[in-house]
């Protein structure tokens, strides 16, 4: 089995570097190989980039401590990193996508934004299963994202063996139909944790943008920055992700395709459009 291993916090982060080796490690017959952004890319969601300007380049990476076959450092998201390696672009196809690990908990609407999730919902558009994996920030983790001074304290390597578990599942079932496993952790030691349970995507993160204010830039005439305030932590229901990883527990979702839903009563709609362009036959 053909692994890719990707993140969106860059190359260089240590829950990348912790991943790898544990995906290194598993039983079986695995090749690992590792496509990630040069830089960071929190918050850059499945998007690709402007692909007529950005030029995308790879270049040769190393990561201490694993066998991984190569290790590349892309000058693009993660779904980019993803889109790449379904075209041949770091070899044969591979069998399962595996992203993380993300300082930051993506529960809630912080699913939508999340390039960690995102690098796993461009594998699963492409018919490959992925397993998205994150890890809670302790007492300040915002939309799914932790600034470096907050994870000085990150138990890593806990995050990394419920990924391990939770991968070699998948690679031994190797479903028929690609999923998305998305995978949050508590910040805790394995022996800590209070146990786990498939959880119900909610509807907020644990702590949220708050507020947004603009104030004049200094010296610079008509621009402005934005200054973010935090809100406080929510407590969300139990059975959420959100509600779960709050109590110290692992959270497993499956996260389903964009479908079709049944039409609201929005006959206006229906009224403009035959005016405009006229009814389907």
């Amino acid at each position: 089995m053909r692994i890719l291993v990707t993140n969106d916090d860059g190359i260089d982060s240590i829950g990348l570097h912790v991943l790898v080796r544990a995906m290194c490690r598993l039983d079986g017959d695995h090749e690992v190989v590792v496509a990630a952004p040069d830089t960071e890319y929190s918050g850059a969601g499945a998007s690709l980039g402007a692909l007529h300007l950005i030029r995308p380049e790879v270049r040769v990476a190393r990561i201490e401590g694993c066998t991984a076959s190569a290790v590349w450092a892309v000058t693009g998201p993660p779904a980019l990193c993803v889109m790449f390696s379904r075209l041949g672009a770091f070899g044969e196809p591979f069998d399962l996508v595996v992203s993380g690990i993300n300082p930051g908990a993506n529960v809630g609407r912080a699913v939508y934004h999340s390039g960690t999730v995102g690098a796993a919902l461009t594998a699963r558009s492409g018919g490959i299963s992925a397993v998205a994996v994150s890890q809670a920030v302790a007492g300040m983790g915002i939309e799914g994202q932790g600034w470096d001074e907050m994870i000085a304290d990150q138990h890593w390597q806990a995050a990394a063996d419920v990924a391990s578990s939770v991968v070699a599942e998948v690679a031994a079932v190797r479903p028929d139909v690609p999923v998305v496993v998305n995978v949050n952790v508590p910040n805790l030691p394995v022996a800590d944790i209070k146990g786990w349970r498939y959880a119900a995507v909610g509807s907020a993160p644990p702590r949220a943008v708050a507020s947004a204010r603009l104030e004049p830039v200094a010296g610079t005439e008509d621009c402005f920055a934005v200054r973010m305030s935090w809100g406080d932590q929510i407590e969300a229901p139990p059975e959420t992700d959100s509600g779960a990883i709050e109590r110290d527990e692992v959270t497993i979702s499956f996260l389903s395709r964009l479908e079709h839903t049944p039409r609201p009563d929005m006959t206006g709609i229906d009224a403009a459009l035959d005016a405009l362009v006229g009814s389907a036959p």
